[in-house]
């Protein structure tokens, strides 16, 4: 491992916005991050493999009575989100270093208004480990709200072919898709997704910047 995530992990220790939970010990937050962490009963909003956390403070930062978790096994990545959260006292962001498995152990039952998943790794021939197959739907679906939202962008013809199948044979409530977001926004897209869109994290500047194109698609679990 490198000198520069050494450091890192080393400083994130002292960070009072990043948890980095030990699985065989119950996490105390579980069911009251709202009135012990945010101490607010605004929405939470998920963003799961956040990367650098961009999104998550993006989001933040544009909805300030919302409350965002980024959550991310890869430590060193999360560093720079959480860094600038710090540094602009932005109080209504949080993060997690976990794997996505364990996603239940952090959250109580209807904890959670929405989901993001933003550009998570397609896993070509992993169709169990995509954050939008059945296994991960099933976790999310004991966290979420009965009415709550799940939002994927992505550059992934893979993975979104294969969420675009979920939809349709799980049944769920499909409110938008489109598998060109910047070249054929939906006009029926409500105006607070409309300026999310603004957001971009580093690897959706990268992949646009090399002609990828980047799908969206928002649903709801039944």
């Amino acid at each position: 491992m490198g000198k520069d995530k050494l450091r890192r992990f080393e400083l994130m220790k002292d960070f009072a916005n990043v948890f980095q939970p030990t699985i065989s010990e119950p996490f105390p937050l579980k069911g009251k991050w709202r009135q012990e962490y945010f101490k607010n009963d605004n929405p939470i909003i998920l963003e799961l493999g956040c990367g650098k956390g961009e999104y998550s403070v993006g989001l933040a930062n544009h909805f300030p009575n919302k409350n965002f978790i980024g959550v991310d096994i890869k430590g060193a990545r999360m560093f720079i989100g959480a860094k600038e959260a710090l540094a602009n006292k932005m109080d209504n962001v949080a993060f997690i270093r976990s794997k996505i498995d364990f996603i239940c152990d952090y959250f109580d039952n209807n904890e959670v208004d929405e989901i993001w998943l933003t550009f998570s790794d397609p896993q070509p021939k992993k169709p169990r480990k995509r954050l939008s197959s059945p296994i991960f739907i099933e976790r999310y679906r004991a966290i979420l709200k009965r009415e709550g939202i799940i939002h994927m962008k992505t550059d992934s013809d893979i993975l979104f072919e294969y969420t675009e199948e979920q939809i349709h044979e799980q049944n769920y409530t499909c409110l938008e898709l489109t598998w060109d977001l910047y070249g054929s926004l939906p006009e029926t897209i409500d105006p607070q997704t409309r300026e999310i869109f603004h957001i971009k994290t580093h690897y959706e500047k990268l992949f646009t910047a090399k002609g990828s194109v980047i799908k969206y698609c928002k649903f709801k679990l039944n």
